[in-house]
């Protein structure tokens, strides 16, 4: 199982999207520093994900989010799950 995902940052109006096998694993190295493009925001908390099959289509769809990040589809998404 692959997970797309959406974190937001708790201090700042930042937020992170990725992909992984194994979501808590994930969201905990972002909160303990180890993700150091993104370590400055930290704490982050999970916002939004879904989850697929196979690493492909979970790809394919993060790079989907990442292009209308900020956009009007992005928030629409996020109002949704938050």
């Amino acid at each position: 199982m692959w997970f797309v995902y959406i974190l937001k940052s708790k201090i700042f109006n930042k937020y992170y999207i990725g992909c992984t096998r194994n979501l808590q694993r994930r969201i905990w190295e972002h909160n303990a520093g180890l993700t150091i493009s993104v370590k400055r925001y930290i704490p982050y908390e999970l916002v939004y994900f879904e989850k697929y099959n196979n690493q492909e289509e979970a790809y394919k769809r993060e790079k989907q989010i990442k292009s209308y990040k900020g956009g009007n589809a992005f928030k629409r998404l996020i109002k949704k799950h938050e």
